[in-house]
């Protein structure tokens, strides 16, 4: 199958990076290049737009609706605009307000520029875009469903149907033709056909699971078991779950690395990120990073991944070559969802 870099990646300390790091200046971007790390912060409800070059926030956009917090964010494909769902002011099925509004950021102007409104209290919570297709996905929690924007209008044109409570988050396979929906508190995973719209299967996990990601080859769906420290692995092929990868504490976000050879698992509880050899599926070796890490995003080029801590307000940065943490970057309180906004990859 052809590879496609992944589209979202689907999740801090102390010190601030050093950019003389003889770790870091083996891995500089292209100068011709002006990507940007955006980091949405709970904690500040906030966004942080990051120059991963300098490795410094640049520029902070206040999200400015009351009892609305961001969680998650992803960008269009020229790199020009950030998509912030606001989810609410309450934890996943806790009391509390639904939010309704999905914020539209011009990232070099530093500001909301529009917002679009889902009508009534949804809880929206992950967006991601497919650029097969040029849509925006985004999961609306208290709707049951996945809601589908075409984001040159602004305009929601249509729905997907999970058929299950707390869709929290979503991954798309690179070809947009599938999606897949952790459904938190039910503890299953919903497979959606992205191009009928349509629910396919719902594949039952655990009591309770959290977050969610798909490998290079769209082969393999990985979501956490929040009750055993487990990783669910998810044959695509059979859309069943096909093996179970033990963890040293509960996992929670992941990402693949570009190579497609390794998985890149948080483990919030004890401050690491877990690596697994995709091709043994068994974990290889943990890093530190700091206080809760969230979630991770591998940089395009596969060189560095970044990873947000929730209990702290920095992004840590981790030499892919080397699994060495090679700095921190500062951003706001409750460091929480990550995407690149760049137009050549």
């Amino acid at each position: 199958m052809k590879r496609y870099l992944p589209l979202c990646f689907l999740v801090c300390c102390a010190c601030s990076i050093d950019m003389a790091s003889p770790s870091l200046a083996q891995h500089p971007m292209q100068p011709t290049r002006s990507p940007k790390l955006l980091v949405v912060n709970q904690g500040d409800a906030t966004l942080s737009i990051v120059d991963p070059t300098e490795a410094k926030q640049i520029a902070v956009v206040e999200e400015g609706e009351p009892e609305m917090v961001g969680h998650e964010v992803a960008t269009s494909a020229d790199g020009r605009l950030a998509y912030v769902p606001l989810y609410g002011d309450a934890g996943i099925g806790s009391p509390g307000t639904d939010g309704h509004l999905l914020l539209v950021i011009d990232i070099a102007g530093h500001k909301v520029v529009s917002r679009v409104d889902f009508g009534h209290g949804v809880r929206p919570h992950c967006a991601v875009f497919d650029r097969s297709h040029n849509l925006l996905y985004v999961t609306t929690e208290l709707d049951q469903t996945v809601t589908v924007i075409d984001p040159a209008k602004l305009r929601i044109v249509g729905t997907i149907p999970t058929s299950q409570e707390q869709s929290h988050m979503l991954a798309i396979s690179h070809d947009g033709r599938f999606g897949y929906t952790a459904n938190v508190k039910p503890g299953t995973v919903s497979v959606l056909d992205l191009t009928t719209r349509r629910l396919v299967k719902t594949i039952p996990i655990a009591p309770r699971t959290q977050r969610i990601s798909i490998s290079n080859d769209d082969a393999m769906v990985f979501t956490s078991d929040q009750t055993v420290p487990r990783l669910a692995v998810i044959d695509t092929s059979t859309n069943k779950r096909c093996r179970w990868v033990t963890l040293p504490s509960i996992g929670y976000g992941s990402a693949s690395t570009i190579d497609g050879h390794s998985l890149l698992v948080t483990l919030p509880n004890v401050g690491e990120l877990a690596v697994i050899d995709l091709g043994k599926l068994r974990v290889v070796r943990t890093i530190k990073i700091g206080p809760r890490p969230q979630e991770v995003l591998v940089r395009p080029d596969g060189a560095l991944a970044f990873v947000s801590c929730f209990g702290g307000h920095q992004v840590a940065v981790v030499d892919l070559a080397t699994w060495e943490v090679v700095g921190m970057i500062d951003v706001g309180q409750r460091a929480d969802g990550m995407a690149w906004a760049d137009n050549h990859h």
